[in-house]
């Protein structure tokens, strides 16, 4: 079946039960069912049909959500936008993939992109259908978010989509009986994906995008009946900074984060403040899902990323590609039948290698098969020959009280070619000399870091993941 397919058989057998709620108000099965057709029909007339890649900078509201449906049901490509960048790096993704249409609310962008009017979504009774559209038609390019250059990512088939989904059921649990709360924007993957994936299966979607203040947020979960949230850790440590009267979120079942790993203090305070019910997920972007920390794993396993997903089969490889043995750090790669095998672009041939995707990040297995993220691969530093891996300093400078956020990097060095330097937020009166300190008490000398350095904040991208490149030029001169 197609994304859109559920809908309708939902639209027949639950046609009051809410699909989609947000702060306006809410669209039941069967209204969606209808308005989903009158925008295919609105984008048929203007030409959009079966193949055509249509790039989406809509606000993060319902109407966002109709619009992915449509596209889904005429068999349209949806290229995704993100609303918050600018005129100019919206066209450069446009003009990358040469879009056949784009669909905007925004009043500067360009006069032929297609600006969806009231009349789109008044709803038709005459229901779009397309036999041609199957769930092995193309249905999303799944772009990475990057720190640098333009966006990159493979073209999803509907089966290729849907197969995630299966994550979501069988490991995390969610069903028909769910009510999600999804507290990001829907140009991310994840905000995205949970979204169709709730409406796929009968459940309700809350939208509760960005910006609100905590209060808002957990006053929305409350007020939605949410049963379950999406949150990026950017979004998390938000809410840490809050002080909420017991737990923030005592009726969620599931709590889950992704885009970036959590380190171990942060879940232990997440799982203190906000809800007990944390599951981490580790995924990309381009590929799905990998492996899920449930709340029954961190007390043996806290420091992992959990055990594999669902039908996803995952290995830490050497450099020639050989599976590796517990406890060894290597090159990760995964494939499932959610995963692609290719760049849209042709690109990237170095992360897709033999059906396998390769995310770029070094990790481990332990012996009862959980994994350990170990870094970046290329943000591995190499100091006097010597393989550092950053996430190993980072979870000790972000153990200590007065540190809020820390990020480590590799800076040249004449005598040993890298050595390391640290970025850190301070929560608290702190040092140098401590921080060092506290560093030597439990890493290996070579890994205390030679530079540190005191800042406001860690840059980041729009999904939350730190940006090494300008750590590196915020380095000191001298």
């Amino acid at each position: 079946m197609t994304v859109a397919d559920m809908l309708r058989w939902h639209a027949r057998y639950r046609p009051t039960k809410d699909a989609i709620v947000e702060r306006g108000g809410s669209i039941s099965y069967g209204s969606l069912d209808r308005i989903v057709d009158g925008v295919c029909h609105a984008l048929t007339a203007r030409g959009i049909g079966r193949g055509d890649l249509v790039g989406v900078s809509l606000a993060d509201d319902a109407r966002h959500v109709v619009v992915l449906l449509a596209l889904g049901r005429i068999g349209a490509v949806l290229l995704p936008l993100d609303r918050r960048w600018n005129l100019g790096e919206t066209s450069a993704v446009v003009e990358r993939f040469a879009a056949n249409a784009v669909l905007t609310d925004q009043s500067a962008a360009p006069v032929d992109w297609l600006r969806p009017a009231e009349d789109w979504f008044a709803g038709s009774d005459t229901p779009h259908s397309d036999a041609a559209v199957t769930d092995d038609s193309p249905m999303v390019l799944s772009l990475s978010s990057g720190t640098t250059g333009l966006p990159k990512g493979p073209r999803l088939t509907h089966r290729q989509f849907t197969n995630r989904f299966m994550v979501y059921w069988i490991d995390i649990g969610l069903g028909s009986s769910d009510r999600f709360v999804t507290a990001t924007p829907l140009y991310f993957g994840g905000g995205r994906a949970f979204v169709l994936a709730m409406i796929f299966a009968g459940g309700t979607a809350c939208l509760f995008p960005p910006p609100y203040e905590p209060q808002e947020l957990v006053d929305f979960v409350s007020q939605s009946q949410g049963t379950s949230m999406f949150l990026v850790p950017t979004l998390m440590r938000r809410l840490l900074q809050h002080d909420f009267a017991g737990l923030a979120f005592p009726r969620l079942r599931a709590l889950i984060s992704s885009g970036s790993a959590l380190y171990a203090a942060e879940a232990r305070a997440i799982r203190e403040r906000l809800t007990p019910n944390l599951f981490q997920y580790y995924a990309s972007t381009e590929a799905g899902g990998v492996s899920l920390l449930s709340p029954d794993d961190y007390a043996a396993h806290g420091g992992s990323v959990g055990r594999p997903c669902f039908g996803v089969n995952v290995e830490v490889v050497d450099d020639d590609h050989r599976s590796l043995p517990a406890d060894a750090i290597g090159q990760l790669r995964y494939r499932s039948p959610a995963s692609p095998d290719h760049y849209h672009m042709g690109d990237g041939s170095a992360a897709f290698r033999d059906g396998w995707f390769y995310p770029g990040d070094l990790a481990s297995f332990d012996s009862d098969g959980y994994l350990y993220l170990r870094g970046r691969a290329k943000d591995m530093i190499i100091r006097g020959g010597v393989n550092i891996y950053p996430a190993d300093i980072e979870q000790v400078l972000l153990d200590a009280p007065a540190v809020a956020e820390a990020a480590v990097i590799g800076a040249p060095s004449a005598e040993f070619g890298e050595q390391v330097a640290a970025f850190v937020v301070r929560a608290g009166p702190i040092g140098e000399p401590e921080l060092r300190a506290i560093c030597a008490a439990r890493l290996a000398r070579y890994k205390v870091p030679e530079i540190v350095v005191f800042v406001d904040a860690i840059p980041k991208n729009s999904a939350g993941k730190v940006l090494k490149a300008e750590l590196a030029r915020m380095l000191p001169t001298n």
